[in-house]
């Protein structure tokens, strides 16, 4: 069935473009609201109004939204490549391969870390949005690495504070473009959507805040590899960042990434990798810390760039 939603417009929202402010107001992507407004399904005191067209203060919206969609279910499949590094009643912590989702997601038909973890017979806790039960953070598809899943409800309660409070020591190693300037640094800036391309980040004033930290682990002559400290954890925040100042992560082409380089080095992905990561173990608090060693594309990067070098 489908939703009706009649509302003022905010003041906060008088002049903006109708597509970035129902974005803002109803949670929707800009290209769904564009989508609803050239269905007619967006009026404006009334009268039908486009993407484009300008927000009044005070003027009434009515926008019919269509049935919500089911969530994806978690299928039961064995994952190539998905390695349990650490299992008690509590946690399950594991080794993300490269092409891999966390959990099911509209649109995604690929293999997922909880459906992996089903498949080995793993149980995880319930709490979370039925297709997402027990994940507590994630990494893109296109990032490898160590993550944790809750196993028990009182964990999953105890770790997404956690992420939340930000207590968790979150560890990346990222290949990027040239030579960050100074070598060691922090990336102190907002991160929304990007105001034009849905499926992208961008650094953009109002955004959340996000923060950065990085040290130059090792420098070549074409790239940098950087040990990366999340303060925040925003989405692609590490491969949003490093692009906004100019050093893309290698391979990254949706970032701007140079793809001569990245062919000269094989990657077919971005150089980004969840090296490390750290917590305190909700049953008993003491602390915990696992590592991911390189996945063979990125090492093998690594070495080009070390022999071309020597």
């Amino acid at each position: 069935m489908s939703d009706l939603r009649t509302l003022p417009v905010p003041d906060g929202l008088d002049g903006m473009r109708v597509d970035a402010g129902l974005s803002k107001l109803l949670g929707l992507s800009r290209n769904a609201v564009a989508t609803l407004a050239e269905s007619g399904d967006v009026l404006l005191d009334g009268s039908p109004a486009g993407k484009s067209d300008r927000l009044v203060a005070g003027a009434w919206l009515e926008v019919t939204l269509p049935p919500a969609q089911q969530p994806p279910e978690i299928v039961a499949v064995p994952v190539e490549g998905l390695k349990i590094l650490h299992e008690d009643d509590d946690i399950v912590v594991v080794d993300k391969p490269i092409g891999v989702a966390v959990h099911p997601s509209p649109g995604w038909e690929g293999p997922t870390v909880v459906g992996g973890l089903a498949a080995a017979g793993v149980r995880i806790a319930t709490s979370g949005a039925s297709e997402r039960q027990g994940v507590v953070h994630r990494l893109d598809a296109g990032t490898t690495g160590v993550m944790v899943v809750a196993k028990s409800e009182h964990a999953y309660s105890v770790l997404k504070r956690a992420f939340k409070e930000r207590t968790v020591d979150k560890r990346y190693h990222a290949l990027v473009q040239g030579h960050p300037d100074p070598s060691r640094g922090t990336i102190d800036a907002p991160i929304d959507r990007h105001p034009r391309h849905d499926y992208k980040f961008a650094v953009v004033s109002g955004g959340k805040p996000s923060i950065t930290h990085y040290e130059t682990a090792e420098a070549f002559r074409a790239a940098s590899l950087v040990d990366v400290k999340l303060e925040t954890g925003r989405t692609h925040q590490i491969r949003v960042h490093f692009a906004a100042v100019r050093h893309p992560c290698v391979g990254d082409l949706t970032y701007g990434a140079d793809p001569v380089l990245a062919r000269r080095v094989g990657l077919t992905r971005q150089w980004l990798h969840a090296r490390t990561l750290g917590f305190e173990h909700p049953s008993d608090g003491r602390w915990v810390s696992f590592d991911s060693e390189y996945p063979a594309d990125l090492q093998h990067a690594l070495d080009v760039l070390r022999d071309a070098d020597g």
